[in-house]
């Protein structure tokens, strides 16, 4: 017999990473009042992790609480942290009684965003994990533009606020996003790094870049953006895992 927890047992190193994108989206909403360029790369950071747990199941295995355990993270860091950033961007431009129906919009939409994301991650679970495509806007690519954004130096209470209101409804609709080649996964993933770790000018240059990256992908990726030639785009690839794996989307 052991004394060691039950579900201890049950986690690998990608839970772990995984866990910790969770812990970044928590502290990134902490901070979105405080210092919202911070909660910003915080959220950026997360996708990073996002993308890691990924790569560290498929080299090391993954677990059967893998797929729920990122679906959980992906809600702090990629439903409720870039929600808050915009609210708080919103509500603090203007308040409520100078603008009620602003300030109000500024907390229904970052509601109805979270409340969308809860939606697409629940539906990815059970309809499209291992696919190669997934129906709506990955909640880490909505959350990538919000927070690009903001270190882009262009989030204005407009801006954010337009950006999740089109953001929340692209999530559940029906259109098919394929999933980014490795190799172009792993452009934006440096771009990323660098709009993470950079300040100022070449800083925010970088999260341009992320935005008009991610930008292209929200418009043109489900057109002309495809992983596979068959027509509905779900064919075989041959880097595809074996079935059952612990597949997590690069962005659910």
């Amino acid at each position: 017999m052991t004394d060691r927890p039950r579900f201890l047992s049950r986690l690998g190193l990608a839970d772990a990473v995984t866990a910790g994108n969770a812990a970044l989206g928590t502290l990134a909403a902490a901070l979105v009042a405080v210092d919202p360029g911070l909660a910003a790369r915080l959220v950026l950071l997360g996708a990073v992790a996002d993308g890691l747990d990924g790569v560290l199941a498929r080299r090391y295995g993954g677990t059967a609480v893998g797929p729920h355990l990122d679906s959980l993270a992906d809600v702090a860091s990629f439903g409720v942290a870039p929600a808050l950033l915009v609210a708080a961007t919103v509500t603090g431009a203007y308040p409520f009684d100078t603008a009620p129906l602003v300030y109000a919009a500024g907390l229904f939409v970052p509601a109805a965003y979270v409340a969308f994301a809860v939606i697409r991650l629940a539906v990815y679970n059970v309809e499209d994990e291992g696919a190669k495509t997934t129906h709506g806007v990955q909640t880490t690519l909505a959350a990538t533009v919000i927070a690009a954004s903001v270190l882009a130096g262009l989030a204005t209470p407009a801006v954010v606020l337009a950006l999740a209101a089109v953001s929340a409804p692209l999530m559940v609709t029906p259109v098919r996003y394929p999933d980014l080649h490795p190799q172009d996964a792993l452009v934006m993933g440096v771009v990323q790094a660098f709009a993470i770790l950079l300040t100022g000018m070449a800083g925010e240059s970088f999260a341009f870049a992320l935005l008009f990256l991610a930008l292209g992908y929200l418009v043109l990726g489900p057109r002309f953006y495809w992983r596979t030639v068959d027509g509905d785009g779900d064919g075989e690839d041959p880097a595809d895992p074996p079935a059952g794996a612990d597949d997590r989307e690069l962005g659910a």
